[in-house]
């Protein structure tokens, strides 16, 4: 291929379709690690059920939900070899991330026929299958972070938020269902709900930042739903009460989260078919663009400008140099065809720079995310607090020193006495 203007701007628009073909596939991935999470969040509440009633409740029920998962395990393992197939396509985080993925899907027999054993208790299936689904969302993270296009970096951000807030939704059923089973509740439960309640909200809050204004007005709708009434009312109760609680109402707890957890469901699908539906979109209106663009320069070729006079133009001293530089002519002093393939160049370049720019601020929340999520884990690991207590410290410190949360957590990250033993009972201050 020679090189040339013409040669270039019709390379960079078929690797645009190649890169939006390629984030088509990673969309039916993220909906298929969705699906699966889905499943997997429904047979942990089961199983939670199972263990705390002694085998007595689910039991039928948590079968028919592991034979969902199982089928949709099948699905997702089919998206990880559409994955490899693309090699060079996917980068190297990508790649571990699946195989950890994997290796979670290859023990998860193993982990079934304990639960079947009633070898394990409540709290220890809970984390088990918190881990795998852990996993699976932070292949979304991933797909998230990677992607080129704002409007779909956005929907993804979204799509990543709603899908853990959901996830702690699924994690608060399940330690809900095991407390009101089992008859017995205690601080330790209490502060597990709180911090699940908590953390919540916080990625909804996202989600509401960065999803189109139709999600939002169906997740508000969501949020105003009868049964989360219900879940309100018993939340009260497992927060406050120590002592002993009805088993029977471990149905109506499980049944309306259930509800909840369906509406949201269908709202991630609804996010998910979006997002696939948009990539569709951008690659033909690509293609119609790559057409387009063919045929400007062929036109091209047949009558190329003269070079003496966009030589002139573009090192012309009395020409602006930011218009040089952004291929800005002068008016009625080039041919149309010379003006065409600028004009080509100059949308291609306002677009890529429009971009760039959305993409970092959806990557800037990603990115603040796992600052804010490393210094809790810091925090938490140095003093011995909850993962609540430690985003209020952060919260608080953020507040009072009229600084970004983001900011404040970098700093937690960054000073060298959190890695040094201190008295358990002293407390930063975080400069």
């Amino acid at each position: 291929m020679d090189l040339s203007v013409s040669s270039i701007v019709l390379v960079a628009k078929q690797q645009e379709i190649a890169e939006l073909k390629r984030l088509e596939s990673r969309a039916q991935l993220v909906g298929d690690i969705g699906h699966l999470i889905h499943y997997l969040q429904s047979e942990r509440g089961a199983s939670s059920l199972f263990l705390a009633s002694g085998g007595k409740r689910f039991g039928d029920v948590r079968a028919g939900l592991m034979a969902s998962a199982v089928k949709r395990e099948t699905h997702l393992r089919q998206s990880f070899r559409t994955q490899l197939e693309e090699g060079h396509r996917s980068g190297a985080k990508l790649y571990s991330l699946m195989a950890w993925v994997l290796l979670g899907l290859d023990h998860l027999p193993a982990l079934r026929a304990q639960v079947d054993a009633q070898q394990l208790t409540p709290d220890a299936a809970v984390a088990a299958y918190s881990r795998l689904i852990g996993g699976l969302s932070s292949l979304i993270f991933e797909v998230a972070e990677t992607t080129i296009d704002p409007s779909i970096s956005r929907s993804l951000v979204a799509l990543f938020n709603f899908v853990q807030g959901k996830e702690l939704a699924g994690q608060e059923r399940a330690v809900g269902a095991a407390i009101f089973a089992s008859g017995k509740n205690d601080r330790t439960h209490q502060k597990q709900l709180g911090e699940l309640i908590s953390a919540q909200e916080r990625n909804f809050q996202v989600f509401c930042e960065f999803a189109d204004e139709t999600s939002v007005a169906m997740w508000h709708e969501i949020h105003a739903a009868s049964y989360l009434l219900t879940i309100e009312r018993m939340r009260r109760v497992l927060i406050s009460t120590e002592s002993q609680l009805d088993p029977d109402l471990s149905d109506t707890w499980f049944a309306s989260c259930s509800d909840r957890l369906a509406a949201m469901w269908s709202l991630q699908c609804i996010q998910v078919d979006r997002l696939k539906n948009e990539c569709a979109r951008l690659i033909a209106d690509a293609e119609r663009n790559l057409l387009d663009v063919e045929g400007l320069l062929r036109d091209l070729k047949d009558s190329p400008p003269p070079d003496a006079g966009l030589a002139n133009r573009f090192f012309d001293p009395n020409i602006p140099i930011d218009q040089a530089l952004r291929f800005t002519p002068r008016e009625g002093n080039a041919p149309v065809i010379e003006r065409s393939i600028i004009d080509v160049l100059q949308a291609q370049s306002e677009r890529i720079a429009k971009m760039e720019s959305e993409l970092d601020h959806a990557r800037r929340a990603l990115q603040e995310r796992k600052l804010i999520e490393r210094a809790k884990g810091v925090l938490m690991a140095r003093f011995e607090m909850t993962e609540e207590a430690a985003y209020k410290m952060l919260q608080k410190t953020s507040m009072d020193q009229n600084r970004r949360l983001a900011d404040v957590a970098e700093a937690v990250l960054a000073l060298p006495a959190f890695f040094t033993p201190q008295p358990s009972n002293v407390r930063p201050e975080l400069q």
